[in-house]
């Protein structure tokens, strides 16, 4: 995808941030009502686009076409991102946007709304750094002074890199299983690291002098599983107490994994302390006399944060895919239209299949940007409302609604770029478009920072119990309240009846997994959560999809059919039309999957799946 191709809807970013979400409210909180208000949107995403346009897009060839090499020990990114790498921090758009403490710093929704940005420009690109972001938010809330005034600086300038390192050999989705051990020295906070860890993204590479890695380890008589793991700074090369970079940390690395896609994305294995030369700062207090340490909740900040990115990373490959396919439509010549076989021959745009694979890309994009932005809204709400009843509302929103981002968003892009290559026939699986590079550089998403089956875990087991079950109460009120106060709109009874009954089917799929709990097939709930699910967040987006379509509609009158914009809020409306009456249906199929309760894949015979 050169300059000259990038694509990217931001009609439709500038509807939600100037429209649909109240920006003006949030922007007039105490952190942002200084320096932005609702006239300022327009300038600092236009902003954004012309530096994704110009700047980022532009080397997404050479990322996947050159990608990222591995030679005499060190990690190599093609020449072309060096340019693109400064303009990305000279706009303030890279890891500096994490820093929450800063005058001026922009709110999440604005900073996730960029990020999508960025990431349909070049998604391997954005990895470089990504991670960085997570890092700074930890080390900022968790971290002594001392170690703040130390890393941030250099970290939110782009000139450091930051990691989070989970993952080993021997211990993926089952963190606790970790074996990476941590000895304490002489110097108070200091210990010495050992281990290996695996799949670390934008782990080293040469854009970055140096790399703060965020390191889960265990402390000698740490308790064993995720409760005995702590987090400790761990730099590549130390850092001196002036702040200047002092000798090598004994962190090397060992080599970058070969993969299907985002092939300029460098994905390392690390070797820590293997000539026990690995030192590393332990953030907040060691494990206490009962061996709990704090680790994974340290951790988690990160980990939260990552998978609401990783859903943007999906939706903004989603979109890239459809405007490519949107485009190819529009002017291959291919057939003739069904309704006139003699006919002369027309653009593909104009047959009814098509048409169906280009509404499901258009309708399921945009309203997974609407859970993500809400999600965002919510996100900031719950950091910056000066209203404790709103402020912990929002936060429960939030926490519904991340899990839903994360798997569904990218569940869905494999799907809908799928879609996205069959309209582009045999030249969709060439690399002479675009969307089949799209396709391998978003399978990742739906296994990273948690597979989608642990983003389901956590929603059915966690999420839906917090607080006795009052956010989820809370949540399903909000959808409930909508229904029935809009269900009586004119022009859109069937629309309404539809999102109605998908409720009642989802306070079913609710009894049936409360059933489950309390009764002796407790199995039944992991084998149905990734379709509970797809369930909650396909009733979730039918709700916000026609909250917007409502306010397009408004819009719409208020304008008049002869406006320039009047083909933008019918296709608004169109989008909510087809999602709740194509998509919503199939929380119903859901239901009654989980109303039949077969329990087929558990009870059969391991020897009997051959």
């Amino acid at each position: 995808m050169s300059g000259t191709t990038y694509v990217y809807n931001l009609r439709d970013l500038k509807f939600i941030l100037k429209e649909w979400l109240d920006m003006g409210k949030l922007l007039s909180l105490p952190p942002y009502a200084e320096y932005y208000d609702a006239d300022d949107i327009d300038f600092i995403v236009d902003n954004t686009f012309k530096v994704c346009r110009d700047k980022v897009a532009v080397v997404n060839d050479d990322a996947d076409k050159i990608g990222v090499k591995f030679e005499d020990g060190k990690v190599v990114s093609p020449e072309s991102f060096r340019d693109a790498f400064k303009a990305v921090n000279e706009a303030g758009l890279g890891a500096g946007n994490a820093d929450r403490e800063v005058e001026a710093h922009l709110p999440y929704t604005i900073v996730q709304s960029n990020y999508e940005m960025l990431c349909a420009a070049s998604l391997a690109f954005t990895g470089y750094w990504g991670l960085t972001t997570g890092a700074i938010s930890v080390i900022q809330n968790y971290a002594s002074e001392e170690l703040k005034e130390k890393f941030l600086p250099n970290m939110c300038a782009g000139e450091w890199g930051g990691t989070m390192n989970l993952t080993e050999s021997g211990a993926g989705s089952d963190v606790g299983a970790n074996v990476t051990k941590a000895f304490p020295t002489d110097e108070p906070g200091i210990y010495k690291i050992k281990g290996n860890k695996i799949f670390i993204t934008g782990g080293d590479h040469d854009l970055c002098s140096n790399f703060i890695h965020l390191v889960l380890a265990r402390i000698e008589g740490a308790l064993p599983g995720t409760a005995g793991l702590s987090l400790f700074i761990v730099p590549k090369i130390w850092v001196d107490d002036d702040g200047g970079l002092g000798e090598p940390n004994d962190v090397v690395t060992t080599g970058i994994e070969e993969k299907m896609g985002l092939h300029g994305q460098p994905t390392c294995s690390l070797s820590y302390g293997e000539n026990d030369g690995c030192r590393g700062y332990l953030i907040g207090a060691p494990p206490d006399e009962n061996g709990k340490a704090s680790g994974i909740r340290q951790m988690f900040l990160m980990m939260n944060e990552e998978r609401l990115m990783i859903g943007i990373q999906g939706l903004a490959v989603t979109g890239a895919a459809y405007l490519h396919s949107l485009a190819y439509a529009k002017e291959r010549v291919q057939g003739r239209k069904f309704t006139d076989p003699k006919g002369e021959r027309v653009r593909i745009i104009e047959h009814e299949d098509i048409r169906r694979m280009l509404m499901m890309q258009k309708s399921c994009s945009e309203a997974i940007r609407a859970l993500v932005l809400k999600s965002c809204y919510y996100y900031d709400l719950s950091h910056d409302s000066e209203d404790p009843e709103e402020k912990a509302f929002a936060e429960g929103m939030f926490q519904i609604s991340n899990p839903l981002c994360k798997a569904y968003s990218t569940d869905m892009a494999w799907l809908l770029i799928s879609d996205a290559i069959q309209v582009f026939g045999g030249y969709g699986f060439t690399a002479e478009y675009p969307v089949e590079q799209l396709a391998r550089d978003c399978k990742v998403l739906s296994i990273w920072e948690g597979t989608n089956y642990i983003q389901a875990q956590d929603l059915v087991g966690r999420k839906f119990t917090m607080q006795k079950g009052k956010v989820l109460t809370d949540w399903m009120e909000d959808i409930g309240g909508f229904i029935k106060s809009h269900k009586d709109k004119e022009g859109y009874g069937r629309e309404f009846e539809v999102l109605s009954g998908a409720f009642g089917d989802m306070n079913y799929i609710l009894e049936e997994v409360s059933a489950y709990g309390e009764g002796d097939r407790k199995e039944m709930t992991p084998l149905f959560a990734t379709r509970i699910l797809h369930a909650a967040a396909m009733l979730y987006c039918g709700r916000l999809i026609i909250d917007q379509a409502l306010l397009a509609g408004e819009k719409l009158i208020e304008l008049g059919e002869d406006h320039f914009d009047a083909a933008y809020y019918k296709g608004k409306i169109a989008s909510a039309r087809f999602y709740i009456l194509n998509i919503v249906p199939q929380v119903g199929a859901i239901r009654r999957v989980i109303g039949l309760g077969d329990a087929s894949a558990i009870d059969i015979a391991e020897e009997s799946f051959a």
